[in-house]
């Protein structure tokens, strides 16, 4: 089987699990995820296509904010790619990439380093998090949970456990900025990747300058 016949058969795998995500991970996120992942791949071609693109369509799949069961959805998405031929060296790397990928992995301390592969992954997801649609994504996650927009009389927490970062009912959309979108452009693994984040770290900062005016009516 061709790389890209399995490219294929993963594409419609991810459609068909996240198309009716309704809190801003949905296929458009994986969609743009992926042609992320596909830009960074060309300042890094000793990178495994193969590999890095499968971990990006499907890196959402057991996402354990997004899925009821994540050892059964781990375990049909490892049947998955058994059928479409990937060997168990290649699962075992885009499993070690979707279970370390993720934010509140950093504030546990329990991720494991990420190969090359998953460091494109993670920077490419970080990346679809911030700047313009990063905004629209945050506003539209807590509309879908019920979050306050804003309160100034509630701080953004500094430190947080993971259970603290799942913990919806203290928090508001506006603080998510502070404890976790302004921090992203820092944590990003490639020098590509650094450099577009710039940009879109500034597109934030101008609308929570923006936001922080109007809502105190100064304009």
């Amino acid at each position: 089987m061709t790389t890209e016949a399995r490219l294929t058969a993963v594409h419609d795998f991810a459609r068909g699990k996240m198309r009716d995500d309704e809190t801003g991970h949905g296929f458009d996120h994986i969609q743009r995820v992926v042609r992320l992942a596909d830009h960074l791949l060309t300042a890094y071609p000793q990178a495994d296509r193969l590999l890095t693109l499968t971990a990006a369509y499907l890196h959402d799949v057991i996402d354990e904010k997004l899925v009821a069961d994540t050892q059964a959805a781990s375990d049909e998405v490892r049947q998955f790619l058994t059928a479409q031929a990937f060997t168990a060296d290649q699962q075992d790397t885009i499993f070690l990439i979707m279970d370390n990928m993720s934010f509140h992995k950093t504030l546990d301390g329990t991720a494991k380093p990420l190969p090359l592969e998953g460091q494109l992954v993670q920077d490419a997801d970080r990346l679809d998090a911030i700047g313009a649609i990063g905004i629209a994504r945050a506003i539209y996650f807590g509309g879908h949970f019920g979050e306050r927009i804003y309160d100034p009389a509630v701080a953004p927490r500094t430190k947080m456990t993971h259970a603290d970062y799942r913990d919806l009912g203290h928090e508001t959309i506006i603080n998510h900025f502070y404890e976790k979108l302004l921090t992203l452009k820092d944590l990003m693994n490639t020098d590509a990747a650094k450099a577009l984040a710039e940009h879109r770290q500034r597109v934030m900062q101008d609308f929570l300058a923006e936001f922080k005016d109007e809502w105190q009516a100064k304009k």
